[in-house]
């Protein structure tokens, strides 16, 4: 799993890919710092956090894009999946390699946390949690969709697609007259797990739910690196 882990590390600095997609990360999240906490005068970092969500949901998919659709597109998924390495090896170490990226991108809060405390405390650990949960969550899902296609390019743009929805999610239960139907498509909105960790609220069950997702999609990679050792 450590191979794994610093060949996907290894990979996204010696290209453009971790560069590009730390640089859109902290301009967002500085500009959004800048307008809320510098101009605003306030401390509170609920509005940076929340509004960095649409961010975390189209940065992500460049991160994981190339997780196992490039190993399939080299060809070299087959020396990969028949390597002494467990398939779940393969999955924690790609999974770890993309959240250490993600990982280097958040660090700009405490950045920002820290230019505060000359001001005042600010509430932001909470905060700092529900980000990096989120962001594995969204890994886990890109990286499951990385994993059905050889394109980046594809792998990418549907993780995007599937973003956008995850972000809406709460928009397209409102549409749907079966109460029911709304209330269970309400209960997955990644945005109102999310919005708990914004006001500084810890909740269990938040955690609990993307903790949850993210088991699931690694599950359902490893499922598909099992299939496709065996076809």
């Amino acid at each position: 799993m450590t191979a794994i882990l610093k060949k996907e590390l290894s990979s996204y600095f010696t290209s453009a890919i971790g560069y590009v997609v730390m640089a859109v990360y902290y301009f967002f999240a500085g500009l959004f710092f800048y307008f809320y906490c510098i101009v605003g005068n306030s401390k509170d970092m609920a509005n940076l956090f929340s509004n960095m969500f649409m961010i975390t949901v189209l940065v992500i998919p460049i991160i994981t894009m190339k997780t196992f659709s490039e190993e399939k597109k080299q060809k070299t998924d087959q020396a990969l999946l028949t390597s002494p390495l467990g398939l779940g090896e393969i999955v924690a170490g790609k999974f770890l390699g993309s959240l250490v990226m993600f990982l280097c991108c958040v660090g700009i809060y405490v950045l920002f946390a820290l230019t505060l405390t000359f001001y005042s405390a600010p509430d932001w650990s909470v905060f700092l949690l529900g980000t990096i949960i989120l962001g594995a969550a969204m890994i886990s899902i890109d990286i499951f969709i990385s994993s059905l296609t050889e394109s980046m390019i594809i792998s990418a743009i549907v993780s995007m697609c599937f973003g956008l929805v995850i972000f809406f999610i709460d928009s397209i239960s409102q549409l749907i007259s079966v109460s029911w139907i709304s209330t269970a498509i309400s209960s997955i909105s990644f945005v109102d797990h999310y919005s708990n960790f914004t006001k500084g609220i810890l909740s269990v069950a938040d955690t609990v739910f993307f903790l949850s997702i993210i088991a699931l999609f690694n599950f359902l990679t490893l499922r598909v690196l099992e299939k496709r050792r065996w076809s």
